[in-house]
């Protein structure tokens, strides 16, 4: 059994990717997600932002003005026309618009797309598409595998502290105010597309690709204006593995038996790590990992240096940048690989629609 000191260790040393020398962001819209997570990051990593864009009057002057950035754009192709040559191009856009930005950036562009890659599977071939045809380095900001605590899960797994893994199941029961975004009050497509997506991003990133999916989305009868905002996903490795995510976010009750968190076991110990911020969202509460050595003395509560937001932001762009300045760089995030996270969605979608499997004639 490692030494307490041995596993703080272990985790305070798995940190994200970061370039040698960063490269010019510039950020293609000027929303929350961009004010609370990404500029926030990017302070904090020293990646610098050259520019912002919003085609809403005056919003990117004012965040602009906040974070000490010197050119604020209200378009789209002025702040692309006047990138500098080096650029990494931060497209924080709703999924819809993927297809409308894409096309103005230069050839061979680097960039980073904000989840989901369209609302559909069609959208999400279309995105790959012209990221192939126009030698786009695309990645997709699946931030969740950057989180600090999933940073430190990942390096206890590697050390073979957890043995040949063989569970891992999220669950997240909570009260999400989904009318912060305005956009998703018509959306056809809301849990999985657009929060659960991030779950099933991260079993892709611990087990690879399922040989199938059961699933089932469902509406919330409090919030009947909305699309399902919850979702059972049983995902399907096999006879030996059981994965599973499980989001319930219309829990507006006291929060006593409030949950956001990831556990995996293996032959040799198990992990646990809290998703603060949906806890209380958007105030959210600190991250958390703690760890268990199968026969062992108990869990063992593990500090993490940061939380998914706005830390893990950090990383996806931090990946990309390394990535860019040395191609033998890993890219986890490519548009290649949230092209496959995609098709997962898709395969819950359609599994959700089909009837369940009906009882046996009772005699």
């Amino acid at each position: 059994m490692p030494t307490p000191e041995e596993l703080r260790a272990l985790v305070s040393a798995a940190t994200a990717p970061r370039p040698r020398s960063p490269r010019p962001i510039v950020i293609l819209g000027s929303g929350g997600i961009v004010r609370d997570a990404h500029l926030p990051a990017y302070r904090k990593a020293g990646l610098p932002v050259a520019a912002l864009a919003d085609r809403t009057a005056g919003v990117a002057a004012a965040l602009a003005e906040k974070f000490n950035i010197h050119h604020a754009y209200e378009s789209v192709e002025e702040a692309i026309a006047k990138a500098p040559h080096d650029a990494i191009f931060d497209i924080a856009v709703p999924a819809p618009q993927l297809l409308n930005v894409l096309p103005h950036l230069p050839e061979g562009s680097a960039c980073l797309l904000q989840k989901p890659m369209g609302e559909t599977l069609e959208e999400a071939r279309a995105i790959r598409d012209l990221c192939r045809q126009r030698s786009l380095v695309a990645a997709v900001n699946f931030q969740l595998r950057y989180a600090p605590n999933n940073l430190g899960a990942t390096a206890l797994a590697q050390a073979g502290l957890l043995g040949d893994l063989h569970d891992m199941e999220i669950q997240v029961r909570t009260f999400m105010p989904w009318s912060l975004w305005t956009f998703l009050a018509k959306a056809p497509r809301l849990e999985l597309l657009y929060h659960s997506i991030h779950y099933l991003d991260l079993v892709r990133a611990w087990f690879g690709n399922p040989i199938g999916v059961y699933a089932k989305t469902v509406r919330n009868p409090q919030t009947p204006s909305l699309a399902a905002t919850k979702s059972t996903v049983i995902l399907d490795y096999g006879d030996n593995k059981r994965v599973f995510v499980v989001a319930n976010h219309g829990h507006d009750l006291a929060p006593d038996y409030q949950r956001s968190f990831v556990q995996l076991e293996g032959t040799g110990g198990g992990l646990r790590f809290d998703m603060g911020v949906n806890l209380d969202y958007p105030r959210g509460r600190p991250d958390t990992l703690a760890y268990a050595q199968r026969n062992g003395d108990g869990w063992h509560n593990l500090p993490v240096s940061g939380n998914w937001f706005p830390d893990a932001f950090m990383g996806s762009m931090g990946s990309l940048q390394a990535h860019v300045e040395d191609p033998t760089r890993p890219l986890p995030t490519s548009f290649e690989s949230a092209y496959e996270t995609m098709a997962l969605v898709e395969a819950c979608y359609l599994s959700s629609a089909k009837p369940g499997e009906p009882l046996p004639l009772l005699e």
